[in-house]
């Protein structure tokens, strides 16, 4: 690495309070340069806190041409406006998952990133987790047979009634909140080839949002995915890889804690073994990742996996919705005979 970069970071969102500033904070090869928001004052006490220029407005933050990077953590219905505006302004993008809830929108973005070599990322942390490696060595390994079907569960208590994922406006809701998640998981371990087969969303009896809901996936070669989440549950985030000589059992999946040693259970004909790794942060290293990316090689991104998920989430809504095509869904012209 050569200079630190120079991050701003667009909105005071919670994700950014408690996980990704203090991340930013602790990597010498970042540095958090300003922070805005459309409230003065929020942006003058959180940037008070990392000694950075708080800025008024989000244009503001964008005009500063000593400014390389943006974080993104703002509503999912504001994120193809601002990382547009990032990428026109010649900043690399971190945006908080996912990047956009259509396919057609996501794909312009990255095309855009390639055609300035701008670094656009999707901030999903757990894959930069040892953890979730180890998990795939041992798949490579063929530790547990062939891989049958895989199980991934990420649901939460109710939010406050004022909490942001109440609104549809800002494309709230338990699907673009918390199931993308488990279906990156997914995406993680069975490939790019996942297709939905079949969808059962709860919604909100007051509010036009889901709350949660099971989705079916499968892979070319008939291996199943089983995806449950929601947000008016009690605390859970799992996945399990059932393969035909045994199972990989791993909780706290998507944000283990930093300090604590994170456990694989692996459940085999001999018996069940607990395999304990050394504790890792996932936040630290996806931003690490993300500023070496920046000084490397950003025409080099494979957005693949985001794409797929994008695709996947249209699917979702239109399996849920009968009157809604894939494409549509998508964002693409209808397809015609």
């Amino acid at each position: 690495m050569t200079a630190p970069v120079r991050i701003g970071i667009m909105g005071c969102a919670d994700i950014a309070r408690r996980r990704l500033l203090p991340a930013f904070a602790a990597d010498p090869d970042i540095h958090i340069a300003a922070i805005a928001s459309r409230d003065a004052a929020r942006a003058h006490d959180l940037a008070a806190q990392y000694t950075c220029t708080p800025i008024t407005g989000y244009d503001r933050l964008l005009a500063d041409p000593t400014i390389e990077a943006v974080y993104i953590p703002l509503p999912v219905s504001l994120h193809a406006e601002w990382i547009e505006r990032a990428l026109l302004a010649g900043k690399h993008v971190l945006g908080e998952k996912p990047l956009t809830p259509d396919l057609a929108a996501t794909a312009r973005l990255y095309a855009l990133a390639a055609e300035r070599n701008l670094l656009l990322a999707e901030n999903f942390m757990f894959p930069h987790h040892a953890r979730n490696t180890k998990v795939r060595e041992l798949l490579t390994q063929n530790t547990i047979g062939d891989l049958r079907t895989l199980t991934a569960v990420f649901a939460i208590p109710p939010p406050p009634p004022d909490d942001i994922r109440y609104r549809p406006d800002l494309d709230g809701g338990a699907l673009m909140d918390i199931a993308v998640q488990p279906l990156y998981a997914a995406l993680f371990f069975l490939g790019l080839e996942v297709q939905v087969r079949g969808v059962s969303l709860r919604h909100h009896p007051d509010h036009k949002i889901d709350t949660g809901g099971a989705i079916l996936l499968t892979t070319p070669t008939g291996t199943t995915a089983q995806i449950t989440f929601g947000m008016e549950h009690s605390y859970r985030s799992a996945y399990e890889l059932w393969g035909s000589a045994g199972r990989i059992i791993v909780e706290r999946a998507y944000a283990p804690p930093a300090n604590e040693p994170p456990v694989i259970r692996l459940e085999l004909a001999g018996g069940t073994e607990d395999l304990v790794l050394k504790p890792d942060d996932q936040v630290r290293n996806a931003v690490h990742a993300f500023a070496h990316a920046i000084r490397d090689r950003p025409s080099a991104q494979t957005p693949d996996r985001s794409l797929t998920l994008a695709r996947l989430l249209a699917d979702v809504k239109a399996a849920a919705d009968p009157w809604s095509s894939p494409d549509k869904a998508r964002g693409e012209p209808a397809r015609t005979a």
